[in-house]
């Protein structure tokens, strides 16, 4: 079974961005939960990696749905449109993907934004970089999707009033959210962390990610039949 975390460049990468989360949440931040990134294949190929890198989230960086986020000095704003795992249990390390997939106990929609500013060349600093978060808009949790269930949902992408992206399997540009939820628990037991009832994890974007224009006001995703979210540029 593959150990990422026996990678010199994500060890020392994983250590210098937990110990930026401590700083945080010692400084009275709250924790959301935890983000997964570069997982396509064509990705972990160019890094060098065997599995997505994790960072974390913070309640200062959610965006409510229809909010708005300035970009004002950002290098290289990008949408990604993902699903939310809403964790219902504590999931350890070292466990199975039926564990995993029982902690899940609802899924929703995430817009993730990132500013891109370092080239997609080097683990160790991405990681370093939280993998470049910024902030995260997440609709309604819908239960009824308890256990990682996805049959029956599609991806939609709402740029400039019309639809610029869909796919009918969310699921094939990032793997099953079970197996994310089981290597997100692996990662953090390995340096000392846990994956805890409350946690959201965002899986890794479904469509391609997008690069916001510099005219662009606002971009929506929509996670059918879940329902749609949205969120407005300023600069």
């Amino acid at each position: 079974m593959s150990r990422p975390w026996e990678d010199p460049r994500i060890a020392r990468g994983m250590k210098e961005q937990l110990a930026g989360r401590r700083a945080l949440l010692d400084a009275g931040g709250k924790p959301l939960g935890w983000k997964v990134g570069f997982g396509a294949p064509a990705m972990m190929q160019k890094l060098g990696i065997t599995a997505p890198l994790v960072g974390f989230l913070m309640q200062s960086g959610r965006i409510p749905a229809g909010g708005s986020v300035s970009l004002a000095g950002w290098v290289k704003p990008v949408m990604e449109p993902e699903i939310a795992v809403h964790i219902g249990e504590d999931v350890a390390g070292g466990g199975d993907r039926a564990a995993a997939a029982g902690a899940i106990a609802a899924l929703g929609q995430a817009i993730e934004l990132v500013d891109a500013h370092l080239p997609f060349e080097d683990p160790e600093a991405i990681l370093a970089a939280n993998i470049f978060q910024r902030h995260v808009v997440l609709g309604e949790p819908d239960a009824s999707r308890a256990g990682g269930d996805t049959a029956g949902l599609a991806a939609r992408l709402l740029r400039r009033n019309a639809e610029a992206g869909r796919t009918s399997d969310p699921e094939a540009a990032t793997g099953k959210v079970a197996d994310i939820v089981r290597h997100v628990a692996d990662v953090l037991a390995a340096f000392g962390e846990k994956l805890s009832r409350g946690d959201i994890i965002i899986a890794g974007s479904v469509l391609p990610p997008v690069l916001v224009e510099p005219d662009e006001t606002g971009i929506g995703y929509a996670l059918d039949p879940i329902g749609a979210i949205s969120v407005a540029f300023t600069r």
